[in-house]
């Protein structure tokens, strides 16, 4: 029996935060791109993935509301269930790109180009206290990544992500992609604390590449049918 298997991804120091994802290894599953629509939707995390060549590293991404052709924290997320089963993960393929992945000490690390991104902006705040007192979403459309320097010098920062795409989710607890984005906008490597105790870490590299990396806990694991014969 097939099963969704889920984790939670750049969980803090502490195990604490950390964004749910579901994973379902055995994409031959699920093959409709209707039906896996409906997956992520009755599960309602953030993002949902599909595997679809465990071998290649081929694999599907949705949210809620929409497919996505790239995305930071499922790519993480999926990178380590395949680990966890044992196959040898250095690539994943994207209808974005591909995007090489690794592990460096307990983060798993992505690298990607913030052109991939899409449908994101971010915004600067004044203060810490300013991007804490946002109503989950803020007013506005579009997706909004709202961030403040906690220690510029350290290149520490706080963030919020606030999809309004007019799904279930008024805020991502951790977003790899928008972390990416912000990334390579500074130009600098950056320590993001996100939500309410997610950490992120990014790096800018040459040749317009960005290396996104966190933590990855196991969460459990829930049988498809559960999910599918769902009411």
């Amino acid at each position: 029996m097939t099963d969704v298997e889920m984790v939670r991804v750049f969980v803090g120091a502490d195990g604490t935060g950390g964004s749910p994802l579901g994973v379902v290894a055995d994409g031959d599953a699920v093959r409709d791109v209707t039906e896996r629509q409906e997956v992520a939707r009755r599960l309602g995390f953030s993002e949902t993935v599909f595997v679809d060549d465990a071998a290649r590293g081929e694999v599907d991404i949705y949210t809620p509301s929409t497919r996505l052709p790239f995305a930071g924290y499922p790519l993480i997320g999926a990178a380590s269930v395949l680990r966890a089963h044992g196959g040898p993960v250095e690539v994943l393929r994207t209808t974005a790109g591909d995007v090489a992945t690794w592990v460096e000490g307990e983060f798993t690390w992505i690298r990607g180009r913030a052109e991939w991104v899409s449908g994101k902006r971010t915004r600067q705040y004044a203060s810490v206290a300013e991007v804490d007192a946002l109503p989950a979403p803020p007013p506005g459309e579009g997706w909004l990544y709202a961030w403040a320097w906690e220690d510029e010098a350290s290149g520490t920062l706080r963030a919020r992500g606030f999809p309004r795409r007019g799904d279930a989710i008024a805020e991502d607890e951790a977003t790899g992609s928008a972390a990416m984005l912000l990334t390579a906008e500074l130009g600098r490597a950056v320590h993001v604390r996100q939500g309410a105790g997610s950490e992120i870490v990014a790096r800018v590299r040459d040749g317009g590449w960005t290396e996104v990396g966190g933590r990855v806990v196991p969460a459990g694991s829930r049988p498809l049918r559960q999910v599918t014969d769902a009411s």
